[in-house]
């Protein structure tokens, strides 16, 4: 096909025009027409730059599920505990008549109370039934009701119970049971992902998070100073009804056991350490109590006003001469610390090679020695430290 010779100059033309454009890519025509160089691109360094909030990552499907994954797996080794116990009494003697008889039946026992019905929750260790849950939970009670989330109720025989740390033991009669992945308290930081599962208020397999929100809490700070456990605390919800449950880690593994000891803790939870409730549910399952060990001594954290309130006591037997520091202000008569020859006054500044600062150090370091087993305490006394060798006895049983 021939192409005209006039279209022919006027593509030449435009070929031309674009080469030069292309060619001549940092000039300009101005309005005029002319040619005009295009300024250099003013290069501005990093650090003057604008900052540019960078735009989030977008959540993949891991990141959203990881909460429901750890329920997932943990839930169906959740289990509700019903424990209710009755109250009769024989009648007393001043009673023992025939009257008396008519309303109170022949066998001679006075009509049992309504039942105390608590419910509360627990998680199961092992696929031969033996389940972990607090001792508040099935307290007076040796028979409870255990509901898994399948729904299936089975009878759960209480094996032990421990008031020191509230821990206790349920064997159920039954196999193949689901259990939970136990995980490590030691590792925890504050500021991780913690969650919550149990049956607060009656309401069954309710799920709770929050975080971390501190370690080692002891159990005077808590306020319940009868307990020797150095809590964890977390904001995920803990009401009635969670006691006894797992609460977890962000891999779904139990780091703890929730209990609701705080009626005014608004906010706050409060969980066992998982090892220490395996340590004592370990005893419960083995002789039906655990035992604790036991030096005889009342001690107190000192500060300075503490000081001053122990001097200034009327016919004080010492005078403290810190104001930091754990002090010996009293010991049981012929208790292992009796024998050992602690003396009201002393200061205690390490037990088994670990320096100590407060009364709770020197409980942990004494529940994590050995009954009968030789414990070396240092003390000073007068200005002079002293080394006391303490056998530490067994807790005394209510």
């Amino acid at each position: 096909m021939s192409i005209p010779l006039r279209q022919f100059g006027l593509y030449l033309g435009l070929l031309a025009l674009g080469s030069g454009v292309g060619f001549w890519g940092h000039r300009h025509l101005t309005r005029e027409g002319a040619i005009a160089e295009t300024p250099p691109v003013e290069v501005v360094p990093a650090a003057l730059q604008p900052a540019v909030t960078p735009r989030p990552p977008v959540a993949t499907q891991s990141d959203i599920n990881f909460i429901a994954e750890a329920v997932k797996q943990v839930g169906p080794a959740v289990v509700r505990i019903d424990a209710a116990r009755g109250v009769s009494q024989p009648l007393p003697d001043s009673l023992d008549r025939p009257f008396f008889r008519r309303f109170f039946g022949q066998d001679g026992q006075m009509p049992e109370l309504p039942l105390q019905r608590g419910t509360g929750s627990g998680f199961i260790l092992s696929a031969d039934g033996r389940v972990v849950t607090n001792a508040h939970v099935v307290e007076g009670s040796d028979v409870v009701k255990v509901t898994l989330k399948d729904g299936r109720e089975l009878e759960g025989r209480v094996l032990g119970r421990d008031s020191v740390t509230d821990v206790a033991v349920i064997e159920l009669d039954a196999t193949n049971l689901p259990t939970v992945k136990l995980g490590k308290s030691e590792d925890l930081v504050p500021g991780e992902w913690a969650i919550a599962i149990g049956n607060p208020l009656g309401l069954d397999n309710t799920v709770t998070v929050g975080i971390i929100s501190a370690l080692g809490r002891s159990s005077m700070q808590v306020g319940v100073p009868d307990k020797r456990v150095r809590f964890i605390q977390t904001d995920a919800a803990i009401n009635p009804g969670n006691s006894g449950g797992p609460l977890l880690n962000a891999r779904g593994e139990v780091i703890g056991i929730n209990t609701a000891i705080r009626a005014d803790a608004q906010g706050l939870g409060f969980a066992i350490p998982i090892e220490t409730a395996i340590r004592i549910a370990d005893q419960l399952f083995a002789k039906g109590r655990a035992d604790h060990p036991y030096l005889g001594i009342q001690m107190v954290t000192l500060t300075p006003e503490r000081r001053e309130e122990l001097n200034r006591a009327p016919d004080a037997p010492f005078e403290i001469d810190a104001d930091r520091g754990v002090a010996v202000v009293g010991v049981i008569a012929d208790s292992p610390a009796a024998i050992a020859g602690f003396q009201p006054g002393d200061l205690i500044e390490t037990v088994g090679g670990a320096a100590v600062a407060t009364a709770p150090d020197v409980q942990q370091q004494v529940e994590n020695s050995a009954i009968g087993e030789t414990l070396e305490i240092q003390v000073k006394r007068d200005g002079k430290s002293v080394t006391l060798d303490v056998k530490p006895g067994a807790f005394p049983q209510e």
